[in-house]
């Protein structure tokens, strides 16, 4: 879809939802809008039946952990309208004691998209059917990741199956922190790759 299109599918959804909407930037040809947390089910609702939009289908939901920031969790939500052949991307930042209304209600796939949030960054979701964690094991505490989660004494567990049996081990990491120097052409991509040099000669 071309950005006049997009520009216009930003104007029309920032008019209607009002102070709820924030900013919308269009870069690479995809369009992200701020918006409030405490208001993503109300969009999320929305956006799905309002004729204009028919964002029926959530893509997925992701999550980035900015420690230094006082809302330090944003959150991703990428949608999907097959009747507009485009692509958005809500965005909202919250902090680690607000908990963010669930969209569960509004689209049914929410449901697991959220509870790895939660188990991963420690993001709570109000209203959710089943808030607890999916991907770490019962009793687990902390959120892997978080940035200031730390990489070492923790436990892991595991199938043996000589011992036939559920075994806890320490977590082990496969490969040893190091430093890049950038001298291997292994570890980075050459400043020029083949061809570049014509992109500034008409």
């Amino acid at each position: 879809m071309s950005a006049e299109a997009l520009g216009e599918i930003a104007g029309y959804i920032k008019e209607r939802l009002g102070e709820a909407v924030g900013s919308a930037t269009l870069a690479r040809g995809e369009l992200t809008i701020a918006v409030a947390a405490d208001r993503i089910a109300d969009i999320a609702v929305f956006l799905r039946d309002d004729v204009q939009c028919q964002f029926i289908a959530l893509m997925d939901i992701s999550g980035v952990d900015y420690p230094g920031e006082e809302k330090r969790f944003t959150l991703c939500y990428h949608l999907l309208s097959p009747r507009q052949n485009v692509r958005l991307r809500l965005k909202l930042s919250v902090d680690e004691a607000t908990p963010v209304p669930s969209v569960c209600a509004v689209f049914a796939g929410a449901e697991w998209y959220e509870r790895e949030i939660y188990d991963m960054f420690g993001v709570y979701f109000s209203d959710h059917p089943d808030m607890r964690r999916i991907l770490t094991d019962y009793g687990f505490q902390g959120h892997p990741l978080r940035k200031d989660f730390p990489v070492s004494g923790f436990v892991e567990c595991r199938y043996d199956n000589e011992a036939k049996r559920v075994v806890y081990e320490p977590v082990l990491l496969r490969q040893e922190m190091r430093s890049f120097d950038f001298l291997s052409p292994w570890e980075a991509v050459p400043h020029i790759l083949p061809g570049d040099e014509k992109a500034g000669k008409e």
